[in-house]
């Protein structure tokens, strides 16, 4: 049996980018959550939607309303994923702990790090204090799902995915016989 330390590369890159996008769930909920509890004047379209439209804008691009949400959706989840792979690949034991921390890391590095310096947003220092806070629980709760979700599916690949004796699959004898 391969233990988690020696995952190669490729497992654990696969294995937090899968977690990362599951996380990315749990965060959407709790953002959505928070979002609706916001007082009125702060409940503008959440950074997601912001650096889709921004983006677009950059780019010269004109989206629908409908375009931009399924755009948005759709790079969350993959920015999500993306994450929980290079998680995976820094600490495939993490911790719930260390989960939430890399979350709010991640938050860190994005909304006072690259998206500013892209030109994309503003950093989150000129940003309304209740939606920082919204953005960094929703990293928290992102982080923690990531750890706990790379730990599961580690977990998973040792257990019920390794190769063992198949007493319920059908071989090509079997179906050429049939």
């Amino acid at each position: 049996m391969v233990s988690r330390n020696d995952l190669g590369l490729g497992s654990r890159m696969l294995i937090g980018g899968v977690a990362g996008f599951a996380a990315t769930l749990a965060m959407t909920s709790v953002m959505a959550r928070m979002h609706r509890r916001l007082p009125p004047e702060d409940q503008y379209p959440l950074t997601p939607r912001e650096i889709v439209d921004s983006g677009a804008e950059m780019l010269d691009l004109e989206l629908s309303d409908g375009q931009a949400r399924d755009l948005t959706i759709a790079a969350h989840f993959a920015y999500g994923a993306g994450c929980g792979a290079l998680i995976a690949l820094a600490h495939p034991r993490i911790g719930k702990r260390a989960g939430a921390l890399a979350g709010a890391s991640v938050w860190l590095a994005s909304y006072l790090g690259w998206i500013p310096m892209a030109g994309v947003l503003k950093p989150a220092t000129q940003h309304p204090a209740r939606r920082n806070l919204l953005m960094v629980a929703a990293h928290l709760v992102w982080g923690a799902a990531t750890a706990q979700g790379i730990r599961e599916l580690t977990l998973a690949r040792e257990t019920m995915l390794r190769s063992g004796p198949e007493r319920d699959a059908v071989r090509a004898a079997t179906r050429a016989a049939s």
